[in-house]
């Protein structure tokens, strides 16, 4: 499931800049990748939901995923068009839902334009945070080994950000950890997001393995992960207090600090066997 970068649409531009040096060395002028930030604008019918600040690759992904972990939409037919127009202030993405999507979405009396992608901006009282059903699929075994072959492969297929040092990767990787796709966004969010949109529209089940995650695992990384299926998440990076305690009510595994030696579990995964789950046939999952 490759990176769907649309013709004609830049993720890297160059710009000049001057090396600086700490110990009073000459400067010395260059070339360098950039990543390309750009607003995206979100549109359901005609009426305008979220601008994000995003890479603009893998739009229809993003467009997908992020009307999924919204809640707008519950699968890849329930949107019945989609169009990418390019502006001089950005990109709309317009979605036509099915009616009854469209009448949910309408009525819900959130308005979410400029926001971050932090899952909860926009709501009005703390009764209002959102909150899911605990997973159906839990992990029941994960290979640790597994962990550190997906985290030696996302380094060498996360081509922008070889090429930027600047954005973030989220994989879905099997349980013998091959990555089965990857998106990149200079927002963390936005990765999971398109990550989601792409496992949504090919059918793919995310019940099938792991989620990857270069960030760190915050409250709504968790939400998205769980809203996708997935019964694990490794991240990178550290999680905060709200995604530990969210992973423990909802059945997540939750793995974070992973590195080439280790990571360090956090949730199930404590008593987890260390051989990937099986299916009742007996047969690993691929």
């Amino acid at each position: 499931m490759p990176p769907n970068s649309q013709p004609g649409r830049n993720v890297v531009r160059s710009f000049d800049g001057m090396a600086v040096r700490y110990d009073g060395g000459a400067a010395e002028p260059g070339a360098h990748a950039i990543a390309v930030e750009t607003p995206v604008n979100i549109i359901y019918g005609s009426l305008p939901f979220a601008v994000m600040m995003a890479s603009p690759a893998d739009l229809e992904d993003f467009a997908y995923g992020f009307s999924f972990t919204e809640g707008i939409i519950d699968a890849a037919d329930d949107v019945r068009d989609f169009v990418v127009a390019e502006t001089d202030a950005g990109i709309k993405v317009s979605l036509t839902l099915k009616a009854e999507n469209m009448q949910r979405h309408l009525g819900r009396a959130r308005n979410l334009a400029g926001r971050s992608g932090c899952g909860i901006c926009g709501i009005s009282d703390l009764s209002e945070m959102p909150d899911m059903p605990a997973l159906a699929n839990h992990a029941d075994g994960y290979d640790p080994a597994a962990i550190a072959r997906a985290l030696r492969k996302l380094e060498e297929i996360q081509t922008l950000n070889a090429a930027t040092r600047s954005v973030h990767g989220a994989a879905f990787c099997n349980w013998r950890g091959e990555v089965i796709a990857l998106r990149e966004d200079v927002g963390r969010h936005n990765a999971l997001d398109k990550l989601v949109g792409a496992m949504l529209r090919s059918g793919n089940s995310a019940a099938d393995g792991f989620v990857l995650i270069t960030s760190r695992a915050s409250y709504e990384m968790v939400e998205k992960t769980v809203r996708a299926g997935a019964p694990v998440l490794v991240a990178m990076s550290a999680p905060t207090s709200l995604a530990i305690e969210r992973a423990q009510q909802y059945g997540l595994t939750l793995i974070a600090v992973a590195r080439d030696d280790g990571a360090i579990a956090f949730t199930s995964a404590i008593s987890a066997r260390s051989r990937p789950p099986r299916s009742e046939t007996g047969k690993t999952p691929e």
